[in-house]
């Protein structure tokens, strides 16, 4: 009964991929959407244009495809990091966690 109890209490501990993953997505695109709506409201020498067009490939200034192109990156750049990040600290979890 105790080592049952003991086993779901360190299974309880793991970090749910689906939710960690959907959290960091969802994240990564709204700090973009935050990033070029500040873009839009403050003078242009303190855009952080020229630094999103060097981490999003196909990201362009003010264009709907470039947008586009930038919210779907950082989506899926947060979804690698959820699921990256989920991986290794379950397997340390599991591998540590007494």
């Amino acid at each position: 009964m105790i080592r049952q109890l003991g086993s779901q209490i360190k299974a309880n501990n793991m970090l749910n991929i689906k939710i960690v993953t959907w959290s960091l997505a969802i994240w990564t695109a709204f700090s973009f959407v935050f990033c070029v709506a500040y873009g839009w409201l403050t003078p242009s020498s303190v855009h952080m244009y020229a630094f999103l067009e060097q981490v999003l490939p196909g990201f362009e200034w003010l264009s709907w495809r470039g947008f586009l192109v930038g919210l779907i990156q950082s989506f899926l750049y947060g979804a690698y990091a959820g699921i990256v990040y989920v991986l290794i600290y379950n397997f340390l979890h599991r591998k540590w966690a007494r």
